[in-house]
């Protein structure tokens, strides 16, 4: 790590902590040879591999951009989708890879986007499902209203609390 001051090769770190979203470290640094401080931020990098085979860095904007069209004229809100691409990203880290497929990113946004609206859920799996008929649509449909009937189903668990009014 070149001081950013005098331009020497080399720094102490004096101080490390993690983001507050964890995906990053902040570290405080010291030059030996001017004594001056300075903050550095490490991310751990996670590209992209396309459909083409070109790699790219991972972009929150392109899922957002991607769900977005989905989305369209559906009551989900930008801020619904900075915190599903949040989620996405998180997820994909967590893997530990440093390189993921395309494909695997598109994967990884269908959870979450069906917790937030299930018509743009919909639409975004015909995608990367590949829906190539409408029996694949009324399948997908139906399983949704199954797990909606099993949902209604289950019945809430008793803690044992028992609260009457008197």
């Amino acid at each position: 790590m070149f001081c950013p001051f005098c331009r020497h090769p080399d720094s102490r770190v004096v101080d490390s902590r993690t983001s507050d979203d964890g995906l990053s470290i902040r570290r405080r640094r010291q030059c030996p040879q001017c004594g001056r401080r300075f903050s550095t931020t490490e991310t751990a990098s996670l590209n992209v591999i396309k459909r083409s085979g070109i790699v790219e860095p991972f972009s929150r904007e392109k899922v957002v951009s991607g769900v977005r069209k989905a989305c369209q004229g559906r009551p989900v809100s930008d801020a619904d989708l900075a915190l599903l691409a949040q989620r996405v990203e998180e997820t994909i880290r967590a893997t530990g890879v440093a390189q993921v497929d395309a494909n695997d990113i598109g994967l990884a946004i269908l959870p979450p986007l069906r917790e937030l609206d299930e018509v743009a859920y919909l639409r975004f799996a015909s995608v990367y499902q590949g829906f190539d008929s409408l029996e694949d649509f009324e399948a997908a449909i139906a399983l949704l209203r199954v797990e909606h009937a099993d949902a209604q189903a289950t019945p809430v668990a008793d803690d044992g609390a028992d609260l009457r009014l008197g």
